[in-house]
């Protein structure tokens, strides 16, 4: 496709960087912008694999350490409303309370209730976004809960704890954020470079291995992003 459809396509703005990052090579802007959906969408699966088992491995930890499987639905009168969690703000000295988790769980419940189904579980759990497991990683509720997150990893590498464990969510977070806002992942410093999804493709992998190492070999069929990567930054030399 011509550069000039793509940009009437896809907006001046949006494709203009890729423009910009090839040096100004319309050629080359058009088959960085494609690359960037191709390797986006190569992503797809091993992001939601890392949602899935991080979701399910939380459940099952805590489901253990509080002996009750529905404990999403029995601790809003448990650890989401522990007196820790009302505290006084550092910067503002306001009191505040961290009601993050219980009102996530309340709006689930709502949703379902709302759809006219049974309120259980598996539909709590299903509702909650990778944002609600990443808060299991945050200070207050990590220590509530006696530091059981970081027990789902068979493999966490020495030095490696809660602040790091909820570091690498925030960074996955954010890649699948810009994948699903069609924003560019193939850039450092505005400029053509695959380094960053090089990088988050050995943070995914490294997180799961360590979780399981079987994880990343049950997925090789699936998992094409490091030949896309190369496929795409091998376009872009020639």
């Amino acid at each position: 496709m011509k550069y000039k459809k793509v940009v009437r396509l896809y907006s001046n703005s949006r494709v203009a960087k890729y423009y910009r990052a090839t040096n100004r090579n319309k050629n080359k802007a058009v088959m960085l912008y494609f690359a960037n959906m191709k390797i986006a969408q190569a992503f797809h699966p091993l992001l939601s694999s890392f949602e899935v088992i991080l979701r399910n491995q939380l459940h099952y930890a805590l489901a253990h350490h509080f002996s009750d499987g529905n404990w999403i639905i029995n601790q809003k009168t448990g650890f989401m409303i522990a007196p820790s969690l009302t505290y006084t703000n550092k910067r503002t000295k306001k009191k505040v309370t961290n009601d993050y988790i219980l009102k996530e769980v309340l709006k689930a419940e709502k949703k379902i209730a709302d759809r006219g189904v049974r309120v259980t579980t598996g539909r709590v759990i299903a509702e909650q976004t990778l944002g609600f497991w990443n808060s299991f990683y945050e200070t207050h509720h990590y220590a509530l809960l006696a530091g059981v997150p970081c027990r789902i990893f068979k493999k966490l590498p020495p030095g490696f704890g809660r602040k790091e464990i909820n570091d690498i969510i925030v960074q996955v977070r954010e890649l699948r954020n810009r994948i699903n806002h069609n924003e560019p992942i193939c850039f450092v410093n505005r400029k053509c470079d695959f380094s960053y999804v090089k990088g988050m493709y050995t943070i995914i992998s490294d997180f799961l291995t360590w979780i399981d190492p079987e994880i990343m070999p049950s997925l090789k069929e699936v998992d094409k992003v490091c030949k896309i990567i190369e496929k795409e930054e091998n376009k872009q030399k020639q």
